[in-house]
């Protein structure tokens, strides 16, 4: 905010970008990321915990039911909760009849009135009767008509960098969520989720115009009892965006609670009065401090390997509290009241080693530990869980005995260790017996869930929140560190999915869970059981993101995966694999457009990268064909060289191997992949998979990075798909054509010296890549609007200036 200043959010930043980022492979996440993840998991859960404890109450019928208050307040709201980047630009008036010519090109067209300022040149693209109709060859053709769909849209209409294609998406999906709102389809919290709606404006209005007191005192308390973790915290990115969230909230009902008591006098609202006698007591030196520690002593939680992360996390805490009061200093302690004591709150530890819940103590009964050792252990949990609980009951009360203050946190970490100690001494016989052990505590730094925060995990059924952002780094590069426990054998590929497998054991039945992760997680065979885990009767809604031209962390070489898991309904929602410039950022998230989808059972339930309605219904009609191994197609001596990592915008695919030298002498390129074919259909093939049609599937089912095998052998061709003479053609005219064009990078490589490279570029040849999708529709049965979709697919980052810079950077990767 201001050059000079030094703030909670600097040291964070300061901490994650040159000590967390080099050492543990996590990263600074920035706001637009903590703010989506924890909103989308915070709120849901405390609209769940209000429904679960709500009685009838003073109106005859639940907030809750389809007809209740609740939902009707958004069926009356028009587009309020609509986000403003949605709604951008949209005319908010309706045609006169002065605009006669306007009216009747409208009516014929079909269309809604939001397009109704659009030029005629952008009219020309709507045709209702040509969307729908199956490709057969014949002109004319939509993609043709919407060719001026692809300028860029004025500033007064468009959001920065948006053409005229992205413009009438967006007002097409502005208009979807309308008709749900104005319908009443909305009738439940994760609708917000789903329909991508504001869901922090929903609450705040709920909280601010509610004439129901009961769902107030209901709300107050879930705020007041939510436990959110981060288990991999670094410096308390995610912590801090909760704390925003939560303190608005607890300001909000705060503030309802005053009028509703000034509106009927003392007497009425007995809870509401013994809660703002708590907030107004003197020794808080205002509202928001209040606020602050409350949610600091009773809401988040986080764990951490490294001590340093631990203290620069809870010093932001503290720093966050102590900026909401002015000093005074002609009173004791500047006229603060004491700081809360979070030690217990945010602690440092191994997330992934240790036992997390009673039935990992219960297993090993009879083995490692006797009935007699496990009833202690049980018995030592629930002692220090008591003493935990009353000595934040010390702190809420602001007792100025120091003494006690002092004697309850020292009997209670002695207890906690003494707990932990046995604890360790278990662990090691059961799985570590034969290591040193003063060193094994050095490397593993145990830390026992269970024990730790026992009155949540086993007292509460687990954290209600859990968010973050793990650490991406592969299990093999620090196995020389630690080593976890073998019944974690399908999750050992990577420490993310350790610590989603690992989240399952201390999280509650109906929390929200939500993290960002490698694009990996929905995308490669490696990451199936977690798949199968976090999906199992759970609401699934991902989004995907690129690295070019933009990308989320700065430094990381990232395609990167936000989740959010929903409790009580299943389902699968994609939000797609976006791409965006810097300038768009601002908006991502706002945008972010979920369609409802399914696993794919033939891929290892992938979980597909779908971005709207168009997108489902091509995956669809692809599914339904043939996979191309079929038939011995990828069986003979015919050859075919691809391009099988670095990929982007384009696949690169030629009937001849890329030309190389290492220093000045011919070789092969390390990026040379044969491909083995049959004979008569590798014509077919080749265009196939330099086809955008290709390129779309490619993209929705693998990491968006590298072309493995498997992403071949497992596209789907029709079976009336065969070879001719057409093939052959498009297939000789490409080649000539992009081959022609390329160009030849030359690279310095300290292993091998200096290395030239032979660079196709398929982009220059887009005209010819249309004639094959033109093809393909006819076989796969593709409507007009789906062949559209597909030749202009990411058209304004795979033909703008992007691609022909990155050239570099790509040889580089």
């Amino acid at each position: 905010r201001d050059d000079r200043e030094i703030n909670p959010d600097v040291l964070g930043y300061i901490f994650e970008k040159y000590i967390n980022q080099k050492q543990m492979g996590a990263y600074y996440t920035k706001e637009d990321i903590t703010d989506y993840i924890s909103k989308n998991c915070i709120i849901p859960w405390l609209f769940d915990e209000v429904k679960r404890q709500y009685s009838r109450g003073r109106f005859e019928t639940s907030p809750y039911a389809d007809d209740g208050w609740l939902w009707q307040m958004v069926k009356k709201s028009g587009d309020d909760y609509i986000y403003d980047a949605v709604k951008y630009g949209i005319p908010d008036k309706e045609l006169t009849t002065e605009d006669e010519h306007r009216l009747t090109q409208i009516k014929e067209l079909g269309i809604a009135d939001i397009f109704s300022d659009l030029p005629p040149e952008i009219l020309k693209g709507f045709a209702p009767e040509l969307e729908k109709k199956i490709v057969d060859g014949n002109s004319p053709y939509l993609h043709e008509l919407r060719k001026e769909w692809n300028k860029p849209a004025p500033s007064d209409i468009a959001l920065p960098t948006e053409i005229y294609r992205e413009v009438i998406e967006r007002r097409k999906r502005y208009a979807e969520i309308k008709g749900k709102i104005d319908k009443g389809e909305v009738i439940e919290i994760n609708n917000f989720i789903t329909y991508n709606l504001n869901i922090r404006q929903f609450a705040q209005d709920v909280i601010e115009t509610t004439p129901d007191p009961d769902f107030i005192r209901y709300f107050y308390k879930a705020l007041s009892s939510i436990t959110i973790l981060d288990p991999t915290c670094g410096s308390g990115a995610f912590l801090f965006a909760a704390m925003n969230i939560l303190e608005l909230l607890y300001e909000a009902c705060i503030q309802r609670m005053q009028r509703f008591v000034s509106e009927t006098g003392k007497g009425k609202y007995k809870f509401f009065e013994e809660t703002l006698k708590q907030v107004n007591a003197p020794d808080h030196p205002n509202l928001q401090y209040f606020i602050y520690k409350s949610i600091i002593l009773n809401n988040i939680y986080g764990v951490d390997i490294m001590n340093e992360a631990v203290e620069i996390a809870k010093l932001r805490l503290f720093l966050k509290l102590v900026a909401t009061v002015d000093a005074d200093y002609r009173k004791p302690n500047l006229g603060l009241e004491p700081l809360p004591d979070v030690d217990f709150n945010i602690r440092a530890g191994n997330t992934l080693i240790g036992y997390a819940t009673q039935k990992q103590i219960d297993n090993i009964a009879g083995l490692f530990v006797t009935e007699a050792q496990r009833k202690k252990i049980l018995e030592q949990c629930d002692v220090v869980a008591r003493a935990f609980t009353r000595y934040k009951e010390i702190q809420l009360t602001n007792s100025d005995d120091y003494e006690s203050f002092k004697k309850a946190k020292d009997d209670l970490n002695k207890r906690l260790k003494d707990l932990t100690d046995d604890l360790d001494q278990v662990l090691f016989k059961e799985q570590y017996e034969g290591q040193d052990y003063n060193k094994w505590l050095e490397t593993h730094q145990p830390f026992h869930w269970f024990a730790e925060f026992y009155e949540i995990v086993q007292g509460h059924g687990g954290f209600d929140v859990v968010i973050g952002n793990p650490p991406y780094v592969e299990y093999s590069k620090v196995k020389t560190q630690y080593t976890v426990n073998n019944s974690y054998s399908g999750y050992l590929s990577n420490l993310y999915c350790l610590c989603l497998a690992r989240c399952v054991e201390f999280k509650a039945e109906k929390s929200y869970v939500s993290y960002i992760v490698p694009v990996s997680l929905p995308s490669t065979d490696r990451m199936i059981d977690l798949r199968k885990t976090l999906f199992a009767n759970h609401r699934i809604c991902h989004v995907s993101f690129s690295t070019r031209p933009s990308k989320l962390f700065e430094g990381a070489e990232q395609r990167l995966t936000v989740f959010i898991q929903c409790p009580n309904n299943t389902g699968l929602f994609s939000g797609g694999y976006l791409k965006w410039y810097s300038s768009e950022r601002q908006n991502l998230f706002c945008l972010v457009h979920f369609v409802h989808s399914s696993p794919n059972s033939s891929r290892n339930d992938l979980w597909p990268k779908i971005q709207g309605q168009i997108a489902k219904s091509i995956a669809d009609k692809i599914n339904q064909t043939q996979i191309l191994a079929a038939n011995g197609r990828l069986k003979g001596f015919a050859e075919l060289f691809y391009k099988n990592t670095g990929l982007r915008y384009f696949n690169t695919v030629t009937l001849r191997p890329p030309k190389c030298w290492i220093n000045g002498k011919a070789t092969s390129s390390s990026r040379e992949t044969i491909l083995k074919c049959a004979t008569e259909p590798r014509a077919m093939i080749h265009c196939f998979l330099l086809s955008t049609t290709f390129f779309v599937y490619y993209q929705s089912c693998s990491n968006c990075r590298d072309l493995n095998p498997s992403d071949i052998e497992q596209s789907r061709l029709p079976i009336s798909l065969v070879n001719n003479k057409e093939w052959d053609k498009l297939s000789l005219l490409i080649e000539d054509d992009y081959t022609v064009k390329g160009r030849i990078l030359k690279m310095n490589n300290k292993l091998t010296g200096t290395v030239e490279l032979e660079s196709v570029t398929p982009a220059r040849s887009k005209p010819i890549i249309d004639q094959i999708d033109t093809l393909l529709a006819q076989h796969y049965g593709f409507t007009h609007e789906e062949l559209d979709f597909i030749i202009n697919y990411d058209i304004k980052y795979r033909m703008g200036k992007e691609l022909n810079s990155g050239e570099e950077d790509e040889a580089n990767e």
